[in-house]
């Protein structure tokens, strides 16, 4: 499985571009990825993402860091080689249609698969599983499994601000390697122990 973790400009793949990529591979997790690189021209920047990365516009903008085309080539470059390139993670299918949209941005083939799992599905699941009830956001009436609650879920504290793609994957890969087979995966976390 290919863990994957996108900061972007903003939620919308067609109008914001990706500024971070991170990823790492589930089955060898010395294997990682990051890079940066500055929106694409005509971008949005939205209003709010700053505090999610952190990044300031000067830097997503700067002419000296390598465009998201340069970006997308060596994620692509990386990855083939992987045996399993299906992607993993905490709504997964965000930083998939961003990927996606960066290829097509860069005239470049989507090599990936529509099918993703995501560790909220599993975290979900696990909770029905022990013969608990998985949390309801009181006000939306919907799922309060958001990252930070996987991460407490799994034994592990919430991941820090601002969100840095790397950091991402690595949560990603830990709480999705202990829901499936019930065990720590990687040095980072291994002070935090399984609360199951």
């Amino acid at each position: 499985m290919l863990i994957l973790d996108v900061e972007a400009s903003g939620t919308e793949c067609n109008k914001h571009s990706i500024i971070a990529l991170g990823a790492l591979d589930l089955h060898n997790p010395e294997n990682r990825f990051y890079k940066e690189c500055r929106i694409w021209d005509g971008a949005h920047i939205m209003e709010g993402a700053r505090e999610v990365h952190g990044m300031t516009d000067e830097e997503i903008t700067d002419p000296n860091k390598q465009s998201e085309a340069e970006l997308i080539k060596k994620f692509l470059a990386w990855a083939e080689p992987l045996e399993d390139k299906t992607f993993g993670g905490q709504n997964v299918s965000f930083d998939r249609d961003f990927v996606k949209a960066a290829c097509e941005r860069a005239g470049l083939n989507y090599t990936f698969a529509y099918r993703t799992v995501d560790s909220h599905s599993l975290a979900w699941m696990h909770i029905i599983k022990r013969g608990e009830k998985p949390p309801i956001d009181p006000e939306h009436k919907r799922s309060a499994l958001n990252l930070d609650a996987v991460l407490n879920y799994c034994g592990i504290p919430e991941e820090p601000m601002p969100h840095n793609a790397l950091t991402g994957a690595l949560s990603h890969a830990e709480v999705i390697h202990r829901l499936l087979y019930g065990k720590k995966l990687l040095p980072e976390f291994d002070q935090h122990e399984l609360p199951w």
